[in-house]
């Protein structure tokens, strides 16, 4: 009998197939590119190289983060807010404007396909916290606002902010990634820097929240693997505040991310000795500064160390950041042309929107490469 089922088996019809034989659908995809001189790209580039990796996700959630798109409000947090109905909507404003100055607020724009169905309320609203909540609040103004988007997602039914930062947009959904991309319209936005994500759940179901990128504040992060360490790391973290309200191993790295680099002060390149850190037997045979540095960050972080097969792509103000398990069980692929550097699960991505590269590797793994703009401080 043939099988109607949404997930193909490919023994059915054919037998035993070997290797070369079919493409397994296991992995999901991620891509991102920078411009470090701080350059503006579309996001129509992004929706090309991410749609020759179609086949790694399954049509139950695609996504992109976008740096610099929102240059007319940078001093301002954009929240992005998925509503499941008026009422949600409402009492999340009432919120927000007891928290915050409103400065402009509106419905995001989309197109219609018919690929993209179901979709929620999507709105937009740049925001300035109240100088008198904020003073009362002792916090400064990035925990404070922090707190107000886990405050709206943990206690406000049918209403989730998955994109808070400054001068920076996730545009999310369920959907094939090409097709989310179109959906938002990304041709229509310009930035220095982009990520996105084709995603192929195996833990959770497919929905718009639980679509990547992941973002709290300006940090996004998108994550093909999967992650073991899951229920450690979500008990760790949950501990100073952060609540897992999503269930899944990415909105986790996320937390960790923003736990240790913002509130903990720890460089790009100690969070991933946290995140991945080496075996104890590797660091024992490194340079003893190293050897010391990497040495302490695992006493210190035991919790946070990630394990099981992954490959990140952390985006930030003025960066990104490509990471993978210590075991290099994730294909990652960085490549540069020029002032423009890729990071891409495949180097097909990377040449689909750029043939012609000056240097292409694949990193080692529980090793960050790190691009930056030249000039970050322009975009502080």
């Amino acid at each position: 009998m043939k099988n109607t089922d949404a997930y193909f088996d490919p023994y059915e019809e054919h037998g035993m197939l070997k290797e070369g034989q079919f493409r397994n659908l296991s992995g999901c995809a991620v891509a991102g590119v920078i411009d470090r001189s701080g350059g503006v790209m579309s996001g129509e580039g992004m929706i090309e190289a991410i749609s020759v990796m179609h086949d790694r996700s399954n049509g139950l959630g695609g996504g992109f983060a976008g740096y610099g798109i929102y240059p007319h409000y940078k001093e301002f947090y954009a929240f992005h807010l998925f509503y499941d109905g008026k009422d949600a909507q409402s009492e999340t404003e009432a919120f927000i404007g007891r928290h915050f100055e409103i400065v402009y607020s509106s419905e995001i724009q989309t197109r219609k396909l018919p690929a993209v169905t179901d979709e929620p309320l999507i709105f937009r609203y740049f925001l300035a916290p109240l100088p008198q909540k904020l003073a009362r609040s002792h916090l400064d103004e990035r925990e404070y606002v922090a707190r107000c988007v886990n405050r709206v997602n943990a206690q406000i039914e049918g209403a989730h902010v998955f994109s808070s930062g400054k001068n920076m947009g996730i545009f999310k959904g369920v959907g094939y990634p090409e097709d989310i991309g179109r959906f938002y319209r990304l041709e229509e936005y310009a930035g220095y820097a982009w990520t996105c994500h084709g995603r192929y759940p195996t833990n959770t179901p497919g929905w718009w929240g639980g679509a990547h990128p992941f973002g709290l504040l300006d940090f996004s992060v998108v994550h093909n693997g999967e992650i073991s360490s899951y229920d450690a790391n979500r008990r760790y973290i949950e501990m100073f505040g952060y609540q897992c309200t999503l269930h899944t191993d990415t909105e986790v790295i996320t937390y960790i991310v923003d736990y240790l680099i913002r509130r903990r002060g720890l460089t790009l390149e100690e969070t991933a000795h946290v995140v991945a850190a080496s075996f104890w037997s590797t660091i024992a045979e490194k340079e003893e500064s190293t050897r010391r540095q990497e040495t302490l960050l695992r006493r210190m972080f035991p919790s946070l160390l990630v394990t099981g097969p992954f490959s990140i792509i952390l985006g930030y103000t003025g960066g990104l950041m490509a990471l993978g398990d210590r075991l290099k069980l994730r294909s990652t692929v960085c490549a540069e042309k020029g002032d423009i550097a890729y990071i891409a699960s495949e180097e097909s991505a990377i040449r689909k929107i750029s043939p012609d590269l000056d240097k292409v590797f694949s990193p080692a793994g529980g090793e960050p490469v790190i691009y930056e703009l030249y000039d970050r401080e322009a975009v502080q």
